[in-house]
Parts: structure tokens; sequence; C-alpha cells
């Protein structure tokens, strides 16, 4: 009797369906399954508590909203009564405050517009150096590389002496 090759197969496909069950594959897939099952419901679970938290802190907040907008009424009702008690008094004295807070408000402003100027000067000088640093290193050898990038820090730090000064 002849075996051909579809009887083998068919008995290795079997020896191997043994040797699954005897090494327990088929139970420590199932194992892990279930593990990533468990895993993902504990997230699942999480997430919901995360979302019950994110609903009451939104609750609290919309509260302290509400009643920060019942406080500004109540706020702006007691300013207009006391303008209208008061409407010769203020007025100078608002006119007098607000001509110090603009002045104020104007050289803060021209403080901020001076401090930027510098941080973008400063920025733009660090790039161009961080720029030329990279052109220099890949078009030069070391040697001349470091002459060149030495002298260059130096210019611009003296650069930038004479310009914040």
């Amino acid at each position: 009797m002849t075996l051909d090759a579809t009887f083998w197969v068919t008995i290795s496909f079997f020896i191997f369906l043994g040797i699954l069950v005897y090494f327990k594959i088929p139970q420590k897939i199932k194992n892990i399954l279930e593990q990533n099952i468990s895993s993902i419901k504990d997230q699942i679970e999480e997430a919901e508590k995360l979302k019950e938290d994110a609903k009451n802190i939104l609750a609290e907040h919309e509260k302290k909203i509400s009643n920060s907008k019942n406080e500004v009424k109540e706020l702006i009702s007691k300013a207009s009564d006391e303008a209208e008690k008061n409407v010769i008094r203020v007025n100078e004295e608002f006119h007098s405050m607000m001509e110090n807070r603009k002045k104020s408000a104007e050289e803060r402003i021209r403080q901020l517009k001076n401090q930027a100027e510098k941080d973008i000067k400063n920025a733009s000088v660090k790039i161009a150096l961080e720029a030329v640093e990279k052109l220099f290193k890949n078009s030069l050898d070391k040697s001349k590389l470091d002459k060149i990038y030495s002298s260059s820090i130096e210019e611009t730090k003296l650069a930038l002496k004479k310009k914040s000064s």
C-alpha cells in the first residue's frame, strides 16, 4: 500500500494539533485574550469615572460662572447708584485717574514694545548664528570653522552690546 502526500499532510496536521493541545496553546491564547478584555474593561471604567469627574467639575464651574454673573450684576447696580450720588466729585477724580492710567499704560506699552524688539533681535541673532554655524560646519574643515566661529561670536557680542546700550 502506497501512501500519498495527502495522507502524510493529514497525519502531520493531527500531530500539529496534538502538540498545540499538549502545550496548552489554546488555553494560553484564551488567557491572553481574557487579560486583554479585562484590561479594556478596566480602561472603560476608568474613562467613565473620569467622564463623571469632568461632568462634576463642569457643573461646579458653571455654578461659579452663574454666581459671578450675579455678583457682577450686583456690583454694576451698586456702582450706578453710587455714581448717581457722587457724579460731580467722581467725575473729576475719574478724569484725573484715567489720565494717570493712560500715561502708565502708554509707558507700559512702550516698555513692552522695547522688550519685544530686544527679544526679537536676540532671537533673530540666535537663529542667524545657528544657521551660519550649520553652514560653516557643512562647508569648512574643523580648524577654519573654529576660527570663524570664535570671531563671529565676538563680533556678535560686540554688536549686541552696541545695540542694547
